[in-house]
């Protein structure tokens, strides 16, 4: 029989933690780091060419407090397809999958531009707990170094003014300026939607507001 050692009163102190970089490319994006060691790469391109919906292209930048570029930080998205449901068992409403679409991606920002970019299709709206839609949105995490744990925010778009304005998440923000530093601005590019969402780890001196980030 196995006996266990009594408890010991001493207070250990707390292990160190380690941030996502600088070699979060390596083990999460190899290829973009020079790696191509993985046969099926996870990537940007969230489409087909069978896959329903508007075809739109997300990109952005991210900047530390000073304002400056981070050039290396890894974004990540999750979202509902054109008919506002996830590829995913716990998704219970009864809208139609679309085998066609993905639903997630993941891309490091650029070395040199620290532009990231996705192309995607617009999403449905969700139902939320209560049963009330909620505007079209995506869910956003990002990893980088400096960061212990990876911050998760929301992109809405901007020509979604009706349901923005009735979303309970964007309705639980209590400043409008907080709320719009969650909000992609649409232009056109090529006959393409292009949404673009810059997200600020703090406030900038440009006087750009820190993007809200979610305790989950």
């Amino acid at each position: 029989m196995m006996t266990l050692a009594p408890f010991s009163p001493i207070r250990w102190n707390e292990t160190a933690s380690q941030t996502g970089g600088p070699y979060v490319h390596i083990g999460l994006a190899p290829k973009q780091a020079g790696f191509d060691i993985f046969e099926n790469n996870f990537g940007n391109v969230l489409v087909s060419d069978q896959t329903l919906g508007e075809r739109i292209d997300i990109e952005g930048r991210v900047y530390d407090g000073s304002g400056s570029l981070v050039r290396d930080a890894l974004t990540e998205i999750w979202q509902a397809n054109a008919e506002g449901r996830y590829a995913h068992p716990g998704d219970r409403q009864g809208k139609a999958l679309d085998p066609s679409f993905r639903g997630w991606g993941r891309t490091g920002t650029d070395f040199e531009t620290g532009v990231y970019r996705f192309e995607t299709i617009k999403p449905g709206p969700v139902a939320a707990h209560n049963g009330a839609l909620q505007a079209p949105h995506i869910c956003v995490v990002l990893f980088a170094r400096g960061i212990n744990m990876g911050l998760h925010t929301r992109l809405y778009f901007s020509d979604e003014v009706d349901a923005n304005l009735n979303d309970p998440v964007l309705a639980g923000i209590e400043w409008a300026v907080r709320r719009d530093t969650l909000v992609a601005r649409r232009s056109e590019r090529e006959g393409r939607a292009v949404y673009t969402f810059d997200v600020r780890l703090q406030d900038t001196p440009d006087g750009g507001r820190e993007t809200v980030f979610f305790d989950i």
